[in-house]
C-alpha cells in the first residue's frame, strides 16, 4: 500500500493568471449575485403561473421547492468535484448548467419544462463555495478575508436585489424575459471567467465517492421534501412521516459509510471538530434567521389596509423594500473582513448573531410604517452580511485546504436546510393565525410578530453556539497561510495520485 507522497504542484503559467487579482474577485462576486438572484427570481411570478400556465398552485410551488433541493444535493458534490478536478472547471460547468436552466425557462411555459429549468438553476448555486475556494487557493493571505467577505455575502445580496428586479419584469414585460436576460448573463460569466479567473493548482487525491455523493443526495432529498411539503401533506401524514424516517435511516447508513471509506465524499472527523461542527450549526441558524426577513417583508407591506397593518403596497413597492439591505450586505461585507482580521470571525460572527437578533426587535414593534418596516429589514440584513462574510473564514481555519471546496459546499447547505426550515415555519405561523378581512383570509399582525420572534430566537441561538466556537484574538488572519503550509496543501498536487500509481 504506497503512501501519501507530498510532491510541489505543477506551477500555473502566468499567462493563465489575471493580471490583476481584484478582476478575479470582481468576476466571481458577480457570479454569485447573479447565481443568488435566480433562487428568488420567480417568487414575485408565483401568484400569476397558474393563469399563465394552467398549472394547479402546487405545481407552481415547485418552482422553488426545487431549486432548493437541487441546491442542496449539488452544492456539496460539486465543491467536492472541485476540489478533486478542478474548482474553475466545476465553477464554469455550473454557470453552464444555468444557462441551460435558464433557455429552458424563456422558451417554454409548459410546467413540466419550468419545473426542470429551475431545477437547473438550482444546481448551480455551488458557484459560492466554488468561488470561495479559488480566492482561498489564488490571493495572498492578507486578500482572502476582504475577497471571501464578498464573495459570501453575494448569496444575501442576489436574494435582496432578485425581488424588486423580478417585480419590475413582472409588471412591465413578457414574463419570459427574465430567463432569457439570466441566460446571457450567465454565458457572459462564462467569458469573463475564463478571462479573468485562473485555475486553482490544488487537488485532493483519489477517486469521488459517488457511493457517498448519491447517499447525501437521497437523504437531503428525503429531509427537504418532507420539510418543504409537509404543510400541504400534513406533517402527521404518512409520506411526511416516512420521508422523515427515511432521511434518518439512509443518514446513519450513509455515515456508517463514510466514515470507513478512505476518500470520503465528506470527511466527517473533520466535520466532527468543534471549530467545523458548530460553525455548521450556527450557519443552519443564521440561514433560518436571514430567509424570514425575505419571506415576510414583501407579503407584509402587500397586505390590504383594511387589514389594520397592512400598507397596501404594489408589487414593486414590496420588492424595493429590500433593496437598501442589499446594498448594506456589499458595503459591511469588507467592514467584517477588518473585524474577522482585528478580532477573529468568531467576534465577527458573534456581532453578526446580535444584529440580527436587534433587527428583529425594531421589526416587532415597527409594522405600520414602512420607511421603519425598511429600517428593521436593513438592520437584519446587515447582521446576515457581517454572519455570511464570517462563515467562511471560520470553515477554512478548521479544514485542509484541498477540502475547501467541499467543506465550504457543506457550509452552504447548512445555510439552505436552515431556509428550508424557515420558509416551513413561516407558512405554518402565517397559514394558523388568520382572519376575515375584506372577504378574504389573512394572517394576522400578531403571526408576523410570532415569525420575528422565532426569527429573532434563531438569531441569539446562533450567538451562543458561536461563544463556544474555539479560536481567539486575530484568529481569522493567520489561519488561511497556517492551512497552505499544512501537508494537505499545495504540496499535495495534481502529480500526487499519478506517483502513487507509479510507486
Amino acid at each position: 500500500m504506497s503512501a501519501d507522497i507530498p510532491v510541489p504542484a505543477a506551477p500555473v503559467p502566468s499567462g493563465v493568471r489575471p493580471r490583476h487579482p481584484r478582476f478575479a474577485v470582481g468576476v466571481l462576486a458577480f457570479c454569485g449575485v447573479v447565481v443568488a438572484v435566480m433562487q428568488t427570481i420567480v417568487v414575485p411570478l408565483l401568484p400569476h403561473i397558474p393563469e399563465l400556465t394552467g398549472a394547479t398552485p402546487a405545481a407552481a410551488s415547485w418552482l422553488v421547492t426545487v431549486t432548493l433541493l437541487t441546491g442542496a444535493v449539488f452544492t456539496p458534490v460539486l465543491g467536492r468535484a472541485g476540489d478533486m478536478y478542478g474548482k474553475r472547471r466545476v465553477l464554469v460547468a455550473s454557470l453552464a448548467v444555468l444557462v441551460v436552466g435558464s433557455v429552458l425557462c424563456a422558451v417554454s411555459s409548459h410546467i413540466g419544462v419550468l419545473i426542470t429549468g429551475r431545477a437547473l438553476q438550482g444546481a448551480a448555486i455551488a458557484v459560492v463555495p466554488l468561488g470561495i475556494s479559488i480566492l482561498r487557493d489564488e490571493l495572498p493571505p492578507e486578500r482572502v478575508l476582504s475577497a471571501v467577505a464578498l464573495m459570501s455575502s453575494t448569496l444575501g445580496i442576489g436574494a435582496a436585489i432578485g425581488l424588486p428586479v423580478a417585480a419590475l419584469v413582472v409588471e412591465n414585460f413578457d414574463w419570459h424575459t427574465m430567463f432569457w436576460v439570466s441566460g446571457v448573463i450567465g454565458l457572459l460569466d462564462i467569458v469573463l471567467v475564463l478571462l479573468c479567473v485562473p485555475e486553482s493548482p490544488l487537488r485532493s487525491r483519489g477517486r469521488f465517492d459517488a457511493v457517498g455523493a448519491l447517499g447525501l443526495s437521497a437523504a437531503l432529498v428525503c429531509l427537504l421534501l418532507a420539510v418543504t411539503q409537509g404543510a400541504d401533506w400534513g406533517w402527521t401524514s404518512t409520506r411526511t412521516v416516512g420521508l422523515l424516517a427515511t432521511a434518518v435511516v439512509v443518514a446513519l447508513l450513509w455515515g456508517a459509510y463514510e466514515l470507513r471509506t478512505a476518500r470520503p465524499m465528506v470527511d466527517l472527523r473533520v466535520s466532527a471538530r468543534p471549530a467545523v461542527l458548530l460553525t455548521n450549526i450556527a450557519a443552519l441558524l443564521i440561514g433560518f434567521a436571514f430567509y424570514a426577513n425575505s419571506l415576510v417583508t414583501a407579503q407584509m407591506v402587500q397586505e390590504p389596509k383594511a387589514t389594520g397593518y397592512g400598507l397596501g403596497a404594489s408589487l414593486v413597492v414590496s420588492g424595493l423594500c429590500l433593496l437598501p439591505g442589499g446594498v448594506a450586505m456589499v458595503a459591511l461585507s469588507p467592514v467584517s473582513a477588518r473585524i474577522s482580521a482585528a478580532r477573529g470571525p468568531k467576534v465577527s460572527l458573534a456581532l453578526a448573531a446580535g444584529i440580527i437578533a436587534v433587527g428583529y426587535g425594531v421589526r416587532y414593534f415597527t409594522s405600520h410604517s414602512l420607511w421603519l418596516i425598511i429600517a428593521g429589514a436593513t438592520v437584519v440584513a446587515s447582521g446576515t452580511a457581517i454572519a455570511y462574510s464570517a462563515l467562511p473564514a471560520l470553515v477554512m481555519r478548521g479544514v485542509p485546504a484541498g477540502e475547501t471546496g467541499a467543506a465550504n459546499g457543506l457550509n452552504t447547505l447548512m445555510r439552505s436546510i436552515g431556509q428550508a426550515f424557515c420558509s416551513a415555519t413561516v407558512a405554518a405561523v402565517l397559514a394558523n393565525l388568520t382572519f376575515r378581512v375584506g372577504g378574504r383570509t389573512a394572517p394576522t399582525l400578531h403571526a408576523y410578530q410570532l415569525v420575528f420572534v422565532i426569527a429573532a430566537g434563531a438569531a441569539l441561538a446562533a450567538l451562543v453556539v458561536t461563544l463556544f466556537l474555539p479560536g481567539g484574538r486575530r484568529a481569522g488572519a493567520g489561519t488561511v497561510e497556517e492551512s497552505r503550509k499544512a501537508p494537505d496543501t499545495r504540496k499535495e498536487g495534481v502529480r500526487t495520485e499519478e506517483l502513487q500509481e507509479g510507486a
